[in-house]
């Protein structure tokens, strides 16, 4: 794979070469998705802790440290980590192979050398048998062209995303990034409790599970594989589970419901190859909401209101 190949908009997510790439990511993301969280006061649902897709990568977004702030940025265009603080300071740590203990030190010091120090949780979460960080000096691949294409398929999935989210007036996460997950998500609410979530997420305490599904959700989302997918795909689930929520008509066609997994998964390839990508995903959350919604007799006529434009209020 090379740069040049990244031309189109929906750049090729080929799972073997990305898939040791992207593990590196996952536990990077999971350092520096921890700085926020040890220095971010709680917000429903873990909404606190997300990264977001910025113009070159993945960013914390401002993270108070008394009174300064500071921002972590993984830039895939440069292929670093940068770090910049309120007051002027800033540092970068190079995004290249290397050993996952290297790059929690290295992001550990960087941030005490800027004045802003940080201790954080050293075990990954939601994954399985995981290595402390200090302890995790395995040599991890990084591939820039890997790093590279995912990012810029997250720049579309954002994109259509926030699309979405505009035909929605309810209570809606962000359009945001899951460093314990790896997934990119937005979740709609109906404003009605949930039973307790049941938990068993590994290395994830049950209180969070349990405060993240404290009310009836549909989530919809995207992660580049892992485990038994191997593919980059696009997903749906609702919490609790819709009646007839798995045997939903949904779109597009190449949508199926994947019932080990308990949600509907939409081959990021299905997207990328279709003569309309943009309609191809919007037509995937929208549907599987509505079997949801349907499912479980939302209000949808006090939620739901046109697709949003630029540049113009909504009619009241």
């Amino acid at each position: 794979m090379t740069l040049a190949d990244t031309n189109s908009p929906w750049p090729e997510l080929p799972y073997a070469a990305l898939r040791p790439t992207m593990e590196t990511l996952q536990l990077w993301t999971q350092i520096v998705g921890k700085v926020r969280l040890v220095q971010t006061p709680w917000v429903n649902h873990s909404w606190h802790v997300t990264l977001y897709v910025s113009a070159h990568g993945l960013t914390t977004g401002l993270i108070p440290h008394g009174a300064l702030g500071f921002e972590l940025e993984f830039d895939f265009i440069s292929h670093a980590l940068i770090i910049r603080v309120s007051n002027g300071g800033q540092d970068e740590i190079p995004l290249v192979a290397g050993r996952i203990s290297d790059f929690y030190a290295a992001t550990l010091a960087k941030l005490a050398a800027l004045g802003v120090p940080v201790a954080i949780d050293i075990h990954p979460n939601e994954l399985p048998d995981p290595t402390p960080f200090p302890q995790d000096t395995a040599l991890r691949d990084y591939d820039p062209d890997a790093a590279h294409r995912f990012w810029l398929a997250l720049v579309q999935c954002d994109r259509v995303f926030k699309l979405f989210r505009t035909r929605f007036i309810g209570k809606c996460s962000p359009v945001h990034f899951f460093w314990g997950s790896f997934d990119f998500a937005v979740t709609r609410f109906s404003g009605r409790a949930a039973p307790p979530h049941p938990g068993g997420i590994p290395h994830l305490p049950d209180a969070v599970t349990r405060e993240a599904y404290s009310h009836e959700v549909s989530s919809a989302g995207f992660w580049p594989g892992s485990g038994t997918i191997d593919y980059a795909a696009f997903y749906s689930y609702c919490y609790p589970v819709a009646p007839g929520f798995a045997d939903a008509p949904v779109k597009p066609s190449e949508a199926r419901f994947d019932p080990q997994l308990g949600e509907f998964l939409l081959p990021y390839e299905a997207v990328r190859n279709a003569s309309d990508p943009d309609a191809a995903l919007l037509a995937f959350p929208q549907s599987t909401y509505e079997a949801a919604a349907n499912g479980a007799a939302w209000d949808r006529n006090a939620l739901e209101v046109p697709q949003g434009e630029c540049g113009h209020p909504r009619t009241i």
